[in-house]
């Protein structure tokens, strides 16, 4: 099964090429991103060895139904996806934070609590929390944007400010959007049954300064998610959560000795775990969207893309 790792096109106008964690972004002419999900999979900040099948084209399928059924209460940068795996949109100048938001303690912040720590990026956490309660109220806990190879790390707005990272005006905007997706989302989730824990969100400004939603939203990759269903009575009895995330192959990892420090080798993973974590991507799909995932064909898959966004850019 081919499975998309790097590319290495060169399309018309193209002004240079971005590679991230798992996505590759091609300047077209300083005005359009072609924004290309590969297969690879990241986690701890460092990129696995083995891709994933289909899990780029899962990913950007996401976050275009996601950035459409958001685009009524925040602007983001899509403007068309010529290929199940490819996302076009406005060429953006990026903001250098990650909005992480949190409604639940799991995750980074529950391994934060238990080594004593009552304050995540300069907000507190209320004593007496279990792993996955619920937080009184979504803290917003931003992050650095590291370069590739890169560990993100916790920053607080505080800090943001006072670096000059982001002004005050803009952060303020950031915040708001912020809080407005995560409700959005909360409220898409619920309908599916589950529960928006946490999650983060990219922004830029385009060149007439709109401060617009770039990237992925609400995706396996960038979010959390519990199954609504028994979620207190699992908590009441201590009982780890149902959960739709990445975390799955966090946990694996972990439990293989593995937590992206010096000096930790990465696992080897088998034919049978890639194929596993490709089944739960399809599953997690189809979970959060409710339709049924539709591979899409991955014979000569590079040809495939490279003559879709040049059929795309001809047209513009």
């Amino acid at each position: 099964m081919n499975t998309i790792n790097n590319t290495n096109f060169k399309f018309p106008n193209q002004k240079s090429v971005y590679i991230g964690k798992v996505r590759e972004v091609y300047n077209i002419n300083d005005d359009l991103l072609v924004m290309i999900a590969t297969d690879r999979l990241s986690a701890f900040d460092v990129v696995l060895p083995r891709q994933i099948p289909f899990k780029g084209q899962i990913l950007n399928q996401i976050a275009t139904k996601m950035m459409n059924d958001t685009a009524d209460i925040v602007p983001n940068w899509l403007l068309a996806n010529p290929d199940e795996n490819v996302a076009v949109g406005h060429l953006c100048d990026p903001f250098k934070v990650e909005m992480v938001i949190r409604g639940y303690m799991s995750g980074h912040a529950a391994r934060e609590y238990k080594l004593g720590k009552r304050s995540l990026c300069g907000v507190a956490m209320a004593e007496g929390l279990k792993e996955n309660d619920k937080f009184p109220e979504a803290l917003i806990t931003p992050s650095t944007k590291a370069d590739n190879g890169e560990h993100d790390e916790d920053i607080s707005r505080e800090d943001i400010l006072s670096k000059g990272i982001v002004s005050e005006e803009d952060y303020i905007v950031l915040e708001n959007y912020t809080r407005a997706l995560f409700a959005r989302g909360t409220e898409i989730a619920a309908k599916r049954g589950l529960i928006l824990v946490d999650t983060k969100y990219e922004f830029g400004k385009t060149k007439e300064g709109k401060i617009v939603l770039i990237d992925e939203i609400h995706t396996p990759d960038s979010s959390r998610y519990f199954y609504a269903d028994g979620y207190q009575e699992r908590q009441d009895k201590g009982e780890a959560q149902k959960q739709l995330s990445k975390e799955f192959v966090r946990q694996w990892l972990i439990e293989n000795g593995f937590q992206g420090k010096d000096g930790q080798a990465i696992p080897a993973m088998t034919d049978d775990k890639v194929i596993e974590i490709s089944n739960r991507y399809i599953e997690l799909y189809e979970q959060i969207t409710g339709e049924t995932f539709i591979k899409a064909s991955t014979e000569n898959v590079l040809n495939r893309i490279e003559e879709n966004v040049n059929s795309f850019l001809a047209q513009k």
